[in-house]
Protein backbone atom coordinates (compact mmCIF):
# COMPACT_ATOMS: atom_id res chain seq x y z
CA UNK A 1 0.00 0.00 0.00
CA UNK A 2 2.65 2.29 0.57
CA UNK A 3 4.68 1.70 -2.33
CA UNK A 4 1.41 2.31 -4.58
CA UNK A 5 1.07 6.08 -2.39
CA UNK A 6 4.39 6.58 -3.75
CA UNK A 7 4.08 5.37 -6.79
CA UNK A 8 0.97 7.88 -7.31
CA UNK A 9 2.60 10.70 -5.29
CA UNK A 10 6.15 10.64 -7.68
CA UNK A 11 3.54 10.10 -10.93
CA UNK A 12 1.69 13.10 -9.78
CA UNK A 13 4.90 15.05 -9.44
CA UNK A 14 6.18 14.18 -12.76
CA UNK A 15 3.11 15.06 -14.47
CA UNK A 16 2.99 18.43 -12.77
CA UNK A 17 6.59 18.85 -13.98
CA UNK A 18 5.73 17.86 -17.54
CA UNK A 19 3.03 20.22 -17.53
CA UNK A 20 4.04 23.69 -19.80
CA UNK A 21 4.27 26.22 -17.50
CA UNK A 22 1.27 28.34 -18.75
CA UNK A 23 -1.11 25.98 -17.56
CA UNK A 24 -3.76 27.08 -15.31
CA UNK A 25 -2.49 30.54 -15.30
CA UNK A 26 -5.17 32.21 -17.28
CA UNK A 27 -8.79 32.40 -16.72
CA UNK A 28 -12.00 33.85 -18.44
CA UNK A 29 -14.17 36.17 -16.51
CA UNK A 30 -16.43 37.38 -18.97
CA UNK A 31 -16.74 35.98 -22.39
CA UNK A 32 -14.70 36.24 -24.54
CA UNK A 33 -12.18 38.02 -22.31
CA UNK A 34 -8.87 36.04 -21.53
CA UNK A 35 -6.96 36.89 -18.37
CA UNK A 36 -3.83 36.15 -17.05
CA UNK A 37 0.39 36.59 -16.93
CA UNK A 38 2.55 36.80 -19.68
CA UNK A 39 2.27 33.85 -22.06
CA UNK A 40 4.90 32.32 -24.11
CA UNK A 41 4.54 31.83 -27.55
CA UNK A 42 3.27 28.51 -27.77
CA UNK A 43 0.50 29.85 -25.47
CA UNK A 44 -0.06 32.78 -27.91
CA UNK A 45 -0.42 30.48 -30.72
CA UNK A 46 -3.05 28.27 -29.07
CA UNK A 47 -5.15 31.61 -27.79
CA UNK A 48 -4.61 32.77 -31.71
CA UNK A 49 -5.86 29.27 -32.67
CA UNK A 50 -8.99 29.71 -30.36
CA UNK A 51 -10.25 32.66 -31.92
CA UNK A 52 -8.39 35.36 -29.78
CA UNK A 53 -7.96 38.66 -31.98
CA UNK A 54 -6.35 40.99 -29.98
CA UNK A 55 -3.58 41.00 -27.22
CA UNK A 56 -3.57 43.81 -25.38
CA UNK A 57 -0.40 43.85 -22.95
CA UNK A 58 -0.23 45.99 -19.68
CA UNK A 59 3.17 45.17 -19.18
CA UNK A 60 5.91 48.19 -18.79
CA UNK A 61 8.77 48.61 -22.00
CA UNK A 62 11.41 47.29 -20.13
CA UNK A 63 9.98 43.91 -18.77
CA UNK A 64 11.15 40.98 -20.48
CA UNK A 65 8.39 38.93 -21.86
CA UNK A 66 11.23 36.06 -23.07
CA UNK A 67 10.25 36.72 -26.79
CA UNK A 68 8.95 39.46 -29.31
CA UNK A 69 5.74 39.52 -28.52
CA UNK A 70 4.96 42.33 -31.18
CA UNK A 71 6.27 39.65 -33.92
CA UNK A 72 4.95 37.03 -32.94
CA UNK A 73 1.32 38.58 -32.66
CA UNK A 74 2.00 40.23 -36.29
CA UNK A 75 2.90 36.73 -37.51
CA UNK A 76 -0.27 35.57 -36.15
CA UNK A 77 -2.40 38.21 -37.57
CA UNK A 78 -3.82 39.52 -33.77
CA UNK A 79 -3.47 42.90 -33.02
CA UNK A 80 -1.05 43.96 -30.81
CA UNK A 81 -2.17 46.94 -28.13
CA UNK A 82 0.16 47.95 -25.28
CA UNK A 83 -1.27 49.86 -22.26
CA UNK A 84 1.90 50.13 -19.70
CA UNK A 85 0.72 49.51 -16.11
CA UNK A 86 3.96 49.35 -13.81
CA UNK A 87 2.28 49.96 -10.42
CA UNK A 88 0.04 50.78 -8.00
CA UNK A 89 0.45 54.74 -9.27
CA UNK A 90 -0.80 53.67 -13.32
CA UNK A 91 -4.21 52.34 -11.69
CA UNK A 92 -5.64 56.03 -12.39
CA UNK A 93 -9.18 56.33 -13.64
CA UNK A 94 -7.06 57.15 -17.42
CA UNK A 95 -5.89 54.46 -17.81
CA UNK A 96 -9.28 52.55 -16.70
CA UNK A 97 -11.13 54.37 -19.37
CA UNK A 98 -8.19 53.73 -21.76
CA UNK A 99 -8.32 49.91 -20.79
CA UNK A 100 -12.60 50.37 -21.51
CA UNK A 101 -11.94 52.08 -25.12
CA UNK A 102 -8.95 49.22 -26.05
CA UNK A 103 -11.59 46.12 -24.68
CA UNK A 104 -14.56 47.97 -26.36
CA UNK A 105 -12.66 48.18 -29.84
CA UNK A 106 -10.75 44.85 -29.34
CA UNK A 107 -13.92 42.44 -30.90
CA UNK A 108 -15.41 39.53 -28.64
CA UNK A 109 -11.68 37.71 -28.45
CA UNK A 110 -9.40 39.43 -25.85
CA UNK A 111 -6.40 38.38 -24.50
CA UNK A 112 -5.35 40.86 -21.69
CA UNK A 113 -1.90 40.30 -20.07
CA UNK A 114 0.57 41.45 -17.62
CA UNK A 115 3.32 39.28 -15.80
CA UNK A 116 1.08 37.48 -13.53
CA UNK A 117 -2.20 38.65 -13.48
CA UNK A 118 -2.22 40.60 -10.80
CA UNK A 119 -2.08 44.33 -12.79
CA UNK A 120 -4.57 43.13 -15.30
CA UNK A 121 -7.26 42.34 -12.28
CA UNK A 122 -6.86 45.33 -10.29
CA UNK A 123 -7.12 47.68 -13.68
CA UNK A 124 -10.43 45.81 -14.45
CA UNK A 125 -11.82 45.98 -10.92
CA UNK A 126 -11.29 50.07 -11.73
CA UNK A 127 -12.73 50.17 -15.31
CA UNK A 128 -15.93 48.10 -13.89
CA UNK A 129 -17.11 50.33 -11.26
CA UNK A 130 -15.78 53.35 -12.94
CA UNK A 131 -17.00 52.53 -16.67
CA UNK A 132 -19.05 50.08 -16.39
CA UNK A 133 -21.16 51.42 -12.73
CA UNK A 134 -20.61 48.25 -11.02
CA UNK A 135 -20.64 47.74 -7.36
CA UNK A 136 -17.71 47.76 -5.04
CA UNK A 137 -18.48 43.95 -4.27
CA UNK A 138 -18.78 42.94 -7.88
CA UNK A 139 -15.71 44.87 -9.51
CA UNK A 140 -13.23 43.11 -6.62
CA UNK A 141 -14.85 39.68 -7.66
CA UNK A 142 -14.19 40.53 -11.02
CA UNK A 143 -10.39 41.45 -9.87
CA UNK A 144 -9.87 38.33 -8.67
CA UNK A 145 -11.32 36.53 -10.92
CA UNK A 146 -9.24 37.85 -13.14
CA UNK A 147 -5.46 37.26 -11.23
CA UNK A 148 -6.01 40.40 -8.79
CA UNK A 149 -3.74 39.37 -5.69
CA UNK A 150 -1.36 41.75 -3.82
CA UNK A 151 -3.10 44.55 -5.64
CA UNK A 152 -5.96 43.68 -4.33
CA UNK A 153 -5.44 46.62 -0.88
CA UNK A 154 -4.81 49.13 -3.53
CA UNK A 155 -8.09 48.40 -5.46
CA UNK A 156 -10.06 48.43 -2.37
CA UNK A 157 -8.77 51.81 -1.28
CA UNK A 158 -9.47 53.19 -4.92
CA UNK A 159 -12.69 51.83 -5.18
CA UNK A 160 -16.39 54.06 -4.50
CA UNK A 161 -18.22 52.38 -1.27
Amino acid sequence: MKLHRAICTFSLFLLLLAAPAWAGDFSEPRPGLHTGGQPSEARLEDFAGQGVKTVIDLRGEGEDRGYDEVAATKRLGLRYERLPIEGAEDLTPANAARLKQLLESGGNQVLLHCASGNRVGALLALMAQQEEGATREQALELGRQAGMKSLTPVVEEKLQP
